[in-house]
């Protein structure tokens, strides 16, 4: 696949550091368009710019929309890595069924994205804990009024250099849990990375933050007991006996770091599980003495430790040193991520290109 590109005549200056997360863009993007018709065609890395867009396209009027995160890391050799894009990729693709949206081939999902990150290869950022941030996302483009999946739809790709997601680092965050609203119930789009997961969470967390707590932790639509996610992260409960992470059962997307987790945890010999667990089950274990630590998984933030829990008027807090589990994981991954450790589980996709 030869995809042409066409060079930004008017770079931009590159951002100094801190960087934030997702407030700065590079001077190119991926796109790709779908008809019935064709099918996919007309790849290409352009200038970034605003996408001319109808305004009766679909992706306003009827939520035909998702994305994908990943990042692309530096090495101390100059070498750029990028970390599972094929997890990605089929992700997108097993989404984008459930959406009644076109798969986007693996193939132009990888080339698309290693192509673009070659030509913008000078803002991926050296600085340990700093990354650059792939956004694929997949829209509904044709102009239509009429509730009817698109025959017409646009695949981009923008990168933004990064560090971490909370400002406050990895320190730990504080959470709430929330009994009112929901995030997603069975049969929805709970398990799917589309836009529209995102825009119902946010009142809960915008709730949530003027009290002091970085997000929220979701229980499950039906008994508002069962845990899901914390915020837009898998959740991790570190018990003296096991350690549990919600099993999916259509309402949790299956998270990229979960798996890495997961795998992890299993290769070092600790007795993980997949099962239903309870805020209530949770609440009890932390009386006892039982739970040890709770983390939050995903691609922003790696690893987000909880260093205090709220349930009604309980608050439970957790201590974290070099030899907690959430700290032995962020370290195992990140080493792994920026070239300080072996990559002996082909987590990472090396990109061949001369480097800048």
């Amino acid at each position: 696949m030869i995809i042409p590109v066409t060079k930004n005549q008017h770079p931009k200056e590159k951002p100094q550091m801190p960087l934030g997360f997702g407030r700065y863009f590079t001077d190119h993007m991926f796109v790709a368009h779908f008809t019935r018709a064709k099918g996919w065609h007309d790849p290409k890395v352009v200038p970034y710019a605003p996408l001319p867009m109808d305004p009766a396209a679909a992706v306003f009027h009827y939520a035909q929309s998702m994305f994908e995160g990943l990042k692309a890391f530096r090495h101390k050799n100059n070498e750029i890595v990028i970390f599972r894009p094929e997890f990605n990729a089929q992700r997108m693709a097993k989404g984008a069924l459930r959406l009644c949206m076109p798969e986007v081939p693996q193939e132009l999902f990888l080339k698309g994205i290693e192509t673009l990150v070659a030509v913008d290869s000078a803002w991926v950022p050296k600085e340990k804990g700093s990354s650059l941030y792939i956004r694929p996302t997949l829209i509904g483009s044709e102009a239509f009024l009429g509730v009817r999946p698109a025959d017409e739809y646009t695949f981009f790709v923008i990168l933004s250099p990064v560090a971490g997601y909370y400002s406050a680092g990895s320190k730990p965050v504080k959470i709430w849990v929330e009994k009112n609203q929901i995030r997603a119930a069975r049969g929805g789009l709970g398990e799917v990375k589309a836009a529209a997961n995102y825009v119902s969470a946010l009142q809960a967390a915008t709730l949530a933050r003027p009290k002091g707590f970085d997000q929220v932790l979701w229980l499950d639509a039906v008994h508002k007991s069962y845990i899901e996610e914390v915020g837009t992260m898998n959740v991790f409960f570190v018990f003296k006996n096991e350690i549990v992470t919600p099993a999916l059962q259509g309402t949790i997307l299956p998270g990229g770091l979960r798996e890495c987790c997961l795998e992890l945890l299993k290769s070092w010999g600790k007795p993980v599980r997949e099962r239903a667990i309870t805020i209530e089950e949770v609440a009890k274990a932390h009386v006892q003495g039982e739970l040890l630590e709770v983390f939050g998984t995903g691609t922003a933030a790696v690893i987000s430790p909880v260093g205090e829990l709220v349930y009604e008027d309980n608050a439970m807090k957790f201590k974290y040193d070099d030899n907690s589990i959430s700290h032995q994981l962020y370290k195992e991954i990140t080493d792994i991520q920026y070239g300080e450790k072996p990559d002996t589980r082909n987590w990472l996709r090396r990109l061949s290109f001369e480097k800048s």
